[in-house]
């Protein structure tokens, strides 16, 4: 809980000056941070957007 609750502040303050900001760009910035902390975690999320919501994560996000 304590490695979410860091990335969300992280991800926070980087998007505090912006005005608007688009799920791919949240998403992007959330999965670089975890990717940073722990890669299997990473992968995980990838493998569940794959398989539960039918969705290419990394190609969306390149």
């Amino acid at each position: 809980m304590d490695v979410a609750r860091r990335i969300a502040r992280k991800v926070e303050c980087q998007f505090a000056d912006v005005d608007r900001v688009t799920a791919k760009d949240l998403t992007k910035a959330i999965l670089t941070e975890l990717r940073k902390v722990n890669e299997e975690w990473y992968r995980n999320w990838v493998v569940f957007d794959r398989a539960v919501k039918r969705r290419l994560t990394e190609k969306e996000l390149e």
